[in-house]
């Protein structure tokens, strides 16, 4: 993903998995943030890009979701009341939420406790394709922008594992390809909230981690496994 929006995308993804009113503040932080405000943070929702459908994509398509709490959570973050004593309590989040720090740069994921598994989510259908032209479909029913990076998984490797840096971010060093792009293949600035993006690429068989790196999303749990297998 294009380095300059990632700030203002941090912020976003902070104030959406807090849900409290630092909406007002993070109105100012640039051209990479739009406020998500429904009337139960003060304001109306942005408007969104128009839909869009992938078109005809070559070789084994995988079917890739991402979301956020915005996507999950409904109409409570947009006019009606926010979710019961659940949303803050240490069953919904991890234990970053409920006094312990916010996900930060000392590592992976499992020794960095932060914002929470499933605040986001990446899933993926098939989770195993044979090996070849491999085409990636990545539909955003969450509230943020979001891609998709792809590199591959080491021996005794798995998902969610990679060092998180000061950035936030996982190094990118040996990605394959990513679809990041708006209604568009490949590169870009992040996909947008109900649309789709898309990327085609040749891989070899072997374990690869699908992952989210706008900043804050891999350490919130963006991020899953796609076997490929030899082709037959």
């Amino acid at each position: 993903m294009k380095p300059r929006l990632r700030t203002g995308l941090l912020i976003g993804a902070a104030s959406l998995a807090l849900g409290i009113g630092a909406t007002a503040a993070m109105a100012g932080a640039g051209p990479g943030f739009a406020p998500m405000a429904g009337p139960g943070f003060g304001g109306p929702l942005p408007a969104r890009p128009a839909p869009c459908t992938a078109p005809a994509l070559a070789g084994a398509v995988v079917d890739v979701t991402v979301s956020d709490m915005g996507g999950m959570m409904g109409p409570g973050m947009n006019g009606g009341p926010m979710m019961g004593p659940g949303m803050m309590g240490p069953g919904m989040m991890g234990p970053g939420m409920n006094g312990g720090p916010m996900a930060g740069p000392q590592g992976a994921w499992p020794n960095s406790p932060g914002m929470g598994m499933g605040m986001m989510r990446l899933t993926i259908n098939p989770t195993s394709v044979p090996a070849g032209q491999v085409s990636l479909r990545v539909a955003n029913s969450g509230m943020l922008a979001h891609e998709v990076m792809v590199m591959p998984l080491g021996s005794g490797q798995n998902p969610g594992q990679r060092p998180i840096g000061n950035n936030w971010e996982v190094d990118e060093t040996g990605s394959l390809g990513e679809a990041a792009q708006t209604c568009g293949a490949g590169e870009g600035d992040g996909i947008a909230p109900g649309t789709m993006g898309w990327t085609t690429l040749t891989l070899t068989p072997g374990r690869y981690e699908l992952f989210c790196n706008i900043a804050g999303h891999y350490g919130s749990g963006m991020y899953t496994e796609l076997d490929v297998t030899p082709a037959t």
